[in-house]
């Protein structure tokens, strides 16, 4: 680590040069008074600054030549302009007001803005869109340090998954346009639920760490923040078709009427993405649509947006028994009817997951005065499916119905297809007062969110009894969570090269739960919390190439719905505390860039999993007094020639708990309690986190020989990550390295603003590997068994697309 520190040091030493002054005014072209809290920047230099209250600048470059030099603030319209250094003489810049207020202004308060000692990628629109053939979302942004991505059914499509710095979706901090999205009580994210929302995303910044997030569940990990296109500058439309492997097929249609004169704009989607899955009977039918309308002038921004998902999908989350890795990858278990014998007799067709999501939003922002600006928002999630299965020689005692007698004969197991319900809403509003100064961005703002959600299972059929019976409500249960924060940030030139940052958030949860599980225990509980979560850093700018920074930052998170309903009797469960220190490094001159981050994070009572999992594959989790991740990501960027491009990505970590203790179920204690332990416990000491891999590693090469034609190769290699916590080879999912291939070639033509056809590879390699796992240690007669599941990907396949723009 010394020697890092050292080298970094020496080489910004060797970098830097002798300093050119660019210097000038920023002025209004109504008035001609100075404009205060105006962005420049220049291009290859890391430096950047903002106008004093007289409007006037000054930035040092490194070395003679030409640079683009861009001015931006929310008010006025964006100007870009080419300069020579030295200059004759300061500059002086003229801005004219924009018309329409900027939309950036919605999710300015969640997101890392330029200066701040936070690490951070963006990731544009132009990105999305030439990689989006229909697979959801976490695969889009695996050009990203430290991410690993997981597919149930093999493909990127369906139900998928995504860790940062080892930390699932559970533990990342989700919003869009700067509402949450992270499910109250699950605190999950499920992108199955929001088909083919990559076309119509605007942008997104992933913050790893602890991160700025204001509203919804604490960052354990990382959040993502996204924003969708809310408005469109031009009328225009979308017609975009793609099929390929596995019956894959995408097929999306957009409008947009642009800005009108008096400042309404409309924009919309509809999609459609169904593929077979790589697994057997793993298919997904998956429908969305997406809706913005916005009025707007130079100091109001109103938007309405509505978006909804409907999915169904067969359930392919059980994975694969380790032993049919080898024999039969596409092999299935879920739905399997299974005889008296224990032969099958084939797979139930309708053993799917249904479900629908409605997300509504409201938008204001206004332009209070040139210094500060407003804005709230207001939403609406409703939710609302079940999943169905067929379930072999089921105890009807399990489900608190009666045996069936027929004659002389007691029957006490059935055959039986039930269902599990969610009916769901989560509403809120939050709102933020923002400023932007010379030397001073700060924002506060408050929050309130609610969830209520009622979960209930049906029987729906059972052998021998009458169809009249049904449906028979079995279990009901009940989730309200109140969740409320206040939170202020700011970022503060203390000079013209050193910045400090600042934030600092309190929330306070109330989270009830009431009612009857599955299982027929009565889970009703309550728990509060009052946390508060600040954050602090500084930002050296070392010269006009080279910026280091250093932060600090406290989480606190409280446990899930499943961690309190899946506890052992007698378990304490207590909340989370995350300490997160970053330090990093940015070195970006001309064609080149390079970003380095150091991370360590402290956990107290981290949530960390048991080996066990839930009926629907959930794993089941507790706490551990200390446990931290300690890495290094690296980002590296540039442009070898005109038409070639690259982005490389590396991450090495190490992930620890100090002292872990392993609990083993024994199963015959139900044979004989009296005489036997429920579990044996064996002192692991310090192992390593699971679904933690040390080395996470990607490459992106973009090349355009010609104009009209672009192809690009990216790489991800994700090292050995154990399924559990005892760091056992044996229960782990082997490293694997992937590349991926996609071709665009755009037809000359006077008919269409752009006719496109793409084809994209992927695993050209035809690597064999699984992404995903489980497993779940037993004792039955002092002899070690396990259950396990793998997800197994798909080999080399593609897809061909063809996208109309008119």
């Amino acid at each position: 680590m010394k020697s890092f520190l050292i080298l970094t040091m020496l080489f910004a030493a060797f970098v830097a040069n002798s300093q050119i002054l660019v210097s000038g005014t920023i002025v209004s072209d109504v008035d001609n008074k100075g404009i205060q809290g105006a962005h420049v920047s220049l291009s290859g230099q890391a430096k950047h600054t903002f106008t004093d209250d007289k409007g006037f600048f000054s930035l040092n470059v490194s070395s003679t030549g030409n640079y683009l030099l861009r001015v931006s603030h929310i008010a006025y319209q964006t100007i870009l302009l080419y300069i020579d250094a030295p200059l004759d003489k300061p500059l002086s810049i003229s801005l004219s007001e924009a018309h329409y207020l900027n939309e950036e202004v919605v999710v300015k308060a969640g997101r890392v803005l330029t200066g701040a000692p936070l690490s951070y990628s963006n990731v544009e629109s132009k990105q999305i869109e030439k990689l989006n053939f229909g697979t959801d979302l976490p695969y889009l942004l695996q050009a990203t340090p430290s991410i690993v991505v997981s597919s149930d059914a093999g493909t990127g499509i369906g139900y998928t998954g995504l860790r940062i710095r080892g930390s699932d979706l559970t533990r990342i901090n989700v919003t869009l346009n700067g509402v949450p999205v992270n499910d109250a009580e699950s605190h999950g994210v499920f992108f199955v639920d929001l088909p083919d929302l990559a076309s119509s995303i605007d942008n997104i910044q992933i913050q790893r760490g602890a991160g700025t997030s204001s509203n919804g569940a604490a960052a354990f990990g990382a959040s993502i923040n996204i924003k969708t296109r809310m408005v469109e500058e031009e009328a225009g439309g979308l017609l975009h078709s793609a099929a390929g492997s596995f019956n894959t097929f995408k097929n999306t249609i957009g409008f947009s009427t642009g800005r009108s004169n008096n400042g309404l704009a409309l924009t919309g989607r509809l999609s459609q993405v169904k593929s077979d899955g790589y697994i057997n009977r793993g298919w997904s039918d998956l429908k969305s649509y997406y809706m913005a309308g916005s009025w707007s002038s130079n100091k109001t921004l109103i938007s309405l947006l509505a978006t909804s998902g409907l999915q169904s999908t067969y359930q392919a989350w059980y994975g694969i028994p380790k032993d049919s890795l080898k024999t039969n990858r596409k092999y299935n278990p879920s739905g399997e009817i299974t005889g008296q014998n224990g032969t099958s007799e084939g797979y139930y067709p309708n053993q799917t997951d249904n479900y629908q999501q409605d997300y509504y939003q409201i938008h204001l922002a206004h332009k209070i005065n040139p210094l500060w600006y407003f804005s709230a928002a207001a939403f609406l999630t409703n939710g609302k499916g079940y999943y169905e299965s067929w379930k072999n020689n089921q105890k009807f005692s399990n489900y608190g119905i009666t045996d069936i007698v027929l004659g002389d004969t007691s029957l006490k197991k059935t055959d039986l297809i039930q269902q599990k319900w969610l009916d769901n809403s989560f509403y809120g509003f939050h709102a933020t007062l923002q400023t932007e100064r010379s030397r001073l961005n700060s924002s506060f703002g408050i929050g309130l969110n609610q969830y209520d959600g009622d979960h209930y299972g049906h029987i729906i059929w059972a052998r021998f009894y009458p169809d009249g019976a049904f449906p028979i409500r079995w279990y009901d249960n009940t989730g309200l969570k109140t969740d409320f924060n206040v939170f202020g940030k700011m970022n503060y030139h203390l000079t013209e090269k050193l910045s400090l940052y600042g934030d600092v958030q309190y929330r306070f949860i109330n989270y009830r739960i009431k009612g009857i599980h599955d299982d027929l225990r009565d889970i009703s509980q309550q728990h509060r919390f009052n946390f508060i979560n600040p954050k602090a850093g500084l930002l050296y700018a070392w010269n006009q190439q080279t910026e280091v920074y250093a932060s600090v930052s406290v989480s606190n998170r409280e446990p899930n719905r499943s961690v309190y309903r899946d506890a052992d009797p007698g378990q304490q469960i207590t909340f989370e505390n995350l300490i997160n220190y970053e330090l990093g490094y940015s070195f970006k001159k001309g064609w080149f860039s390079w970003l380095s981050n150091l991370y360590f994070m402290d956990y107290r009572n981290q949530l960390v999993l048991t080996g066990k999992i839930n009926n629907v594959g959930a794993p089941i989790m507790t706490n551990v007094p200390q446990s931290y991740r300690l890495g290094i990501e690296n980002v590296l960027s540039g442009s070898i020639f005109k038409n070639l491009e690259y982005i490389v990505h590396l991450s090495l970590s190490t992930n620890k708990i100090l002292s872990f203790t392993e609990y083993v179920d024994n199963w015959n204690y139900w044979d004989d309690p009296d005489n036997e332990p429920y579990q044996y416990s064996f002192e692991r000491g310090t192992t390593n986190i699971s679904f933690s891999p040390e080395a996470i590693a990607g490459g992106t090469l973009n090349y355009a020989p010609v104009k009209s034609i672009s192809i690009m190769i990216s790489s991800n290699y994700v090292s050995r990550q154990y399924l559990d916590n005892s760091s056992s080879k044996s229960r782990s999912l082997d490293p694997y390295f992937v590349s991926n291939f996609i071709v665009t070639y755009t037809i000359p033509q006077k008919m269409v603003e752009a006719l496109e056809v793409s084809i994209a590879v992927n695993n050209l390699t035809n690597t064999v590997y699984e992404n995903n796992g489980w497993v779940y240690k037993y004792y039955y007669n002092q002899q070690e068994y396990t259950l396990d599941g793998y997800f197994p990907q798909a080999g080399i396949h593609g897809m061909a697309g063809l996208k109309i723009r008119f």
